[in-house]
């Protein structure tokens, strides 16, 4: 599809050093409802641009890092306080530049305050212990500190509550922070940057907002010496580079890099529980979550009139403008990842399965990527659209005799962020929350959708380091240090 671009837009600049800095670059922000839509010009940072932020950030740490824990505290729960008043108007950005419902997108929005406002106090709960010595006279202190210099590379299907679930923690331990967004989606991050420049009250450099491509600015950040920790949410190759990057030079890591997530269906489900819980979590924002029901693993004693009330369920659904009332599903975010799920869904019926529902390019009232959900049915698990992920609204059927298997199949993948089970069954629910190899297990409710406070992550080629969010969020912002005191 051509973009048609306007001509009337405003310019957003990186925020380094407390200034907002004009880039090397720039580029367009598209709202993929509508291609007509220009929401506005974002500069972009080069290599030495980005080194800049990151001295700054190394610099500003020896003062931030002694800031009291109340004073950190009250930053952030300035910063959640104005998330929240702007839920809607932050909303509105978000799903004008991703293309998720209006819904979902005040919804993140409202997460994104949550998660400051947690983490405020979270930044009085980071306390230490004092362990009983094995000698006489010898006094065992054990304490947290901040690591330092933080990276941040953030993925564009959460715009704002993945940017907020970490820079929340980093401030609140005592960090600093230079922060890199997709560049798909630099608009809500702008707009989380300019908040926390202007309310936060931070020393200048404590937070820094670097935007453009990953081959300039992720690649800097990934190889600084300067940089002690980074955290980054994306694909699997990008993570594997980033990873690699920081391990050779020493430098802590956490990675989320997605998942090809299972929801199997047991005979004795509810039917419409089951249903429900399918199109929520393999269709809903777009498909594009990387906690995403992809594989749909059925007992065969349901699986004909599961199929036939699925597809009449997704017959209903309105896919449409992401800004509009009533639409369900909003666009495919970009050209690109269109490409993708369409050459999948080709892939798919090449590979032997049977595409029942959907599929196919919509037109609607403004040019948009608007793709219908697709269905596939009579795959197999080793079929390509079974072992990689689509990240689109792809969904595939594969068919089982019963719970021992559907279990073997679930776990039969590379990757193990989320899965799911519905069923009547306490025995097969605690069986398979028992046994599931994946980092989060849900029980009749979609495979996406997390709580803030919850530890966020996955096991095998899904998740690498300690996990994210709640409280756990500490073992990766703060290192312990271990202090022995004589008594005399």
């Amino acid at each position: 599809m051509k973009q048609i671009l306007d001509t009337t837009y405003s310019h957003h600049y990186n925020y380094i050093a407390g200034d907002w800095v004009n880039g090397k670059t720039e580029k367009q922000n598209i709202n993929p409802s509508d291609l007509s839509d220009v929401i506005g010009v974002y500069a972009g940072a080069n290599e030495a641009q980005t080194q800049i932020a990151i001295d700054a950030a190394f610099d500003a740490g020896k003062f931030w890092s002694s800031w009291t824990a109340e004073q950190r505290a009250d930053a952030l729960d300035r910063i959640g306080v104005e998330i929240l008043a702007r839920a809607q108007e932050l909303g509105y950005l978000l799903s004008r530049e991703e293309g998720k419902t209006l819904v979902e997108g005040i919804g993140e929005a409202t997460r994104a305050g949550r998660i400051f406002r947690f983490f405020a106090a979270e930044a009085l709960r980071c306390g230490g212990e004092v362990l009983p010595a094995v000698r006489l006279g010898v006094a065992v202190e054990v304490t947290r500190e901040p690591e330092g210099v933080i990276g941040i590379i953030t993925p564009w299907n959460f715009p704002l509550a993945i940017p907020a679930w970490k820079i929340a923690p980093a401030l609140a331990y005592g960090n600093t922070v230079v922060f890199k967004p997709a560049d798909l989606v630099p608009g809500s991050a702008w707009a989380l940057a300019e908040i926390i420049a202007r309310v936060g009250g931070l020393p200048p450099g404590v937070f820094n907002l670097v935007m453009g491509p990953g081959s300039r600015v992720g690649n800097t950040l990934a190889n600084s010496t300067k940089v002690r920790a980074l955290s980054f949410t994306g694909s699997v190759a990008t993570g594997k580079r980033v990873g690699m990057a920081c391990m050779q030079r020493g430098a802590k890591v956490q990675m989320e890099m997605g998942g090809k997530n299972p929801l199997v269906i047991l005979n004795d489900a509810d039917l419409q529980t089951a249903v429900s819980v399918a199109i929520q979590g393999s269709f809903y924002s777009t498909g594009q979550r990387c906690t995403g029901s992809s594989r749909l693993i059925v007992e065969e004693g349901i699986h004909d009139a599961f199929i036939e009330a699925m597809s009449r369920q997704m017959a209903a659904l309105k896919i449409g403008h992401a800004l509009h009332q009533g639409t369900d599903i909003g666009p495919v975010a970009s050209e690109d990842q269109l490409q993708q799920d369409l050459r999948y869904i080709a892939l798919g019926q090449e590979e032997g399965g049977r595409l029942v529902c959907g599929g196919d390019l919509l037109e609607r009232d403004t040019q948009g990527y608007y793709l219908n959900p697709a269905l596939i049915t009579e795959t197999h698990n080793a079929m390509r659209i079974n072992r990689e992920e689509i990240f689109g609204p792809v969904a595939s059927i594969i068919r089982v005799s019963d719970y021992d298997e559907a279990l073997h199949v679930a776990n039969d993948t590379a990757f193990g962020l989320s899965s799911g089970i519905c069923t009547t069954s306490l025995k097969y629910a605690s069986d398979f929350k028992r046994h599931s190899a994946a980092g989060m297990v849900m029980v009749n409710v979609p495979t996406a959708g997390v709580d803030y406070h919850a530890p966020f992550g996955g096991r095998k080629g899904s998740s690498y380091g300690p996990r994210e969010q709640g409280s756990y969020a500490r073992e990766f912002y703060t290192a312990v240090k271990t202090s022995y005191t004589a008594a005399d």
